[in-house]
């Protein structure tokens, strides 16, 4: 499918028929978000794939969206808090690859700027948006797919790493139901341009 019309034709998808999706399928959508950009190449993101019955009605004690249960399967979308203590690193492997030859900067030595992202709760916010890119490139495939999704962001974080047993580095960002889509909502009414671009200077 052409991008603009995997754009356009996305929507969030909250009831969803019969079907199960392929470990080859998963893995597709999976290289989709493996190949999203990502500040300082940090690549934060990890994911827990709930396939089962059992797995997909345990998440759905920590949040109000029960319909995801019948998704065919549910992606636990988290960062990885410890990604940004390897910013010199993965700066080292660009510096080498030559991304900042010949690109004008302030201060030409990237490896003495330090990141701006101190605070933990910043941390989690930079690396969570980092995340949502991932998620996005997993939505936008699965519509090229011929599936649905739907982002999900209320739900007990807390709990559901608990209930992973993850480790305390990992944090749950974005729960993401694929499927079958068993609905065709109509597009949702969008704001025109003029109200997205404040000014043009």
């Amino acid at each position: 499918m052409e991008l603009s019309q995997v754009i356009a034709e996305r929507r969030s998808i909250r009831k969803f028929r019969p079907g199960n999706i392929s470990a080859e399928t998963i893995n597709i959508l999976l290289e989709a978000a493996r190949l999203a950009p990502s500040g300082s190449n940090l690549q934060p993101a990890r994911f827990i794939i709930l396939q089962s019955a059992a797995a997909k009605e345990a998440v759905c004690r920590y949040s109000p969206y029960k319909f995801m249960v019948k998704a065919a399967i549910i992606f636990v979308c988290c960062a990885d808090l410890t990604a940004l203590s390897v910013r010199d690193s993965r700066i080292e492997e660009l510096i080498k690859d030559g991304v900042f030859e010949g690109v004008e900067m302030e201060n030409s030595n990237v490896m003495k700027t330090p990141s701006a992202i101190r605070d933990a709760d910043a941390v989690k916010a930079y690396l969570a948006m980092n995340v949502a890119i991932a998620v996005e490139h997993i939505v936008l495939k699965a519509v090229d797919l011929g599936l649905g999704s739907c982002w999900l962001g209320r739900f007990d974080s807390g709990k559901v790493a608990e209930w992973l047993q993850l480790d305390k580095n990992i944090y749950p960002v974005v729960l993401l139901p694929v499927g079958y889509p068993d609905q065709s909502p109509k597009a949702r009414p969008r704001f025109p341009l003029e109200k997205y671009v404040l000014k043009t200077i």
